[in-house]
């Protein structure tokens, strides 16, 4: 999709919606056509009253998105969705959606929510986990975060990210822009790929093979691209992905099942579990405060050595249960000169 730069966003367009879009803390914006709700960076979601919301303002609202991505809406073209450098939006027309025009505006803020001092207090991770999943990126090893649609698995990869050396060439490939490595990490070296009709992620991932990376950035591993991506692993550039299941033992086979027919499953098996290093689960639990907060629920290692596949986690239930790790998870560390559990590690050659 085409991200349009010369949006004016403003109160003018935006009317009663303006505050929530100006407000940091809020991530979505969602109105179902009688109601309006918001989600903040807590993950917390309120029903607004007295919005504000007319049948006329999201009638003029459509017709302001619609001018700007040059494209009609109506009961025909029931579907318009637009990007800009900040913001998702998405609306269905009220001839498919019977309670009435549906809204909404998903926030792609350039920046990073979390902090390691966050992360240990609200209960996102303990210490422990959070020093070993750097080490990880520090070590140079391969991610797939996991969880259900708006966990925020994208921030985990935001996050982590942030880890990787400034002089290692990153590329993101991604439909809509939330990642924002560039902005977060402005002196560091980054290409980023936007897919659109001529340029899939297929194409976006074999082009990338030809701009010299050492890490690969896609926002979701949905189909058969997973094919080219395990390819560009296999050549020793390193990875970050999202896709969505529940469980990180569930990663392998949820990979499998987007291959276009059982040979390419096949194949792709022992190549899983010898290029992906690491499976994260983001959740949701309601802390003893009573507020709903994302946490790390799972990691694993999966390896392949001596003919075997193997899935060891080292994470279940948002605690580390090991700090004993594989032999083969061990030389990758060894081999970058990282202790797994201390703080500082390097990626430094």
């Amino acid at each position: 999709m085409e991200i349009k730069k010369n949006w004016e966003l403003s109160p003018a367009h935006f009317g009663p919606l303006w505050k929530y879009v100006e407000d940091d803390e809020i991530t979505d914006i969602d109105f179902n056509g009688t109601d309006l709700w918001i989600t903040n960076t807590s993950n917390e979601r309120t029903k607004v009253s007295d919005h504000g919301v007319t049948k006329e303002f999201i009638e003029k609202f459509s017709h302001y998105v619609a001018n700007n991505v040059s494209k009609p809406f109506n009961k025909v073209d029931n579907l318009l969705e637009a990007d800009t450098e900040t913001l998702r939006i998405s609306i269905v027309h009220e001839t498919s959606a019977i309670s009435g025009r549906s809204v909404c505006i998903r926030k792609t803020l350039p920046s990073v929510r979390m902090t390691r001092e966050t992360m240990i207090e609200e209960g996102y991770c303990s210490r422990d986990i959070l020093v070993l999943l750097e080490n990880c990126v520090h070590a140079r090893m391969n991610f797939v975060f996991c969880g259900e649609p708006g966990v925020g698995k994208t921030e985990g990869i935001k996050f982590f990210s942030q880890c990787i050396a400034p002089n290692e060439r990153v590329i993101t490939i991604e439909d809509t822009p939330e990642l924002h490595y560039k902005e977060i990490n402005p002196e560091k070296d980054c290409v980023e790929f936007m897919v659109s009709d001529g340029f899939d992620y297929t194409k976006a991932i074999k082009t990338s093979l030809r701009q010299n990376p050492k890490w690969l950035m896609l926002s979701e591993a949905r189909s058969v691209e997973v094919k080219y991506l395990m390819e560009c692993l296999s050549t020793g550039i390193r990875g970050f992905t999202t896709l969505h299941t529940d469980d990180v033992r569930k990663i392998p086979d949820r990979i499998l099942n987007m291959m276009s027919n059982r040979m390419d499953a096949d194949r792709m098996e022992n190549d899983i579990y010898m290029f992906l290093d690491v499976g994260v689960l983001i959740g949701k639990k309601i802390g003893n405060d009573g507020i709903l907060r994302r946490r790390i629920e799972q990691v694993c290692f999966f390896i392949r050595n001596e003919g075997k596949n193997t899935i060891y986690p080292v994470v279940l239930d948002g605690e580390l249960i090991t700090k004993e790790l594989p032999k083969a998870v061990m030389e990758k560390f060894d081999r970058a000169n990282i202790k797994p559990f201390e703080e500082g590690g390097s990626n430094e050659e």
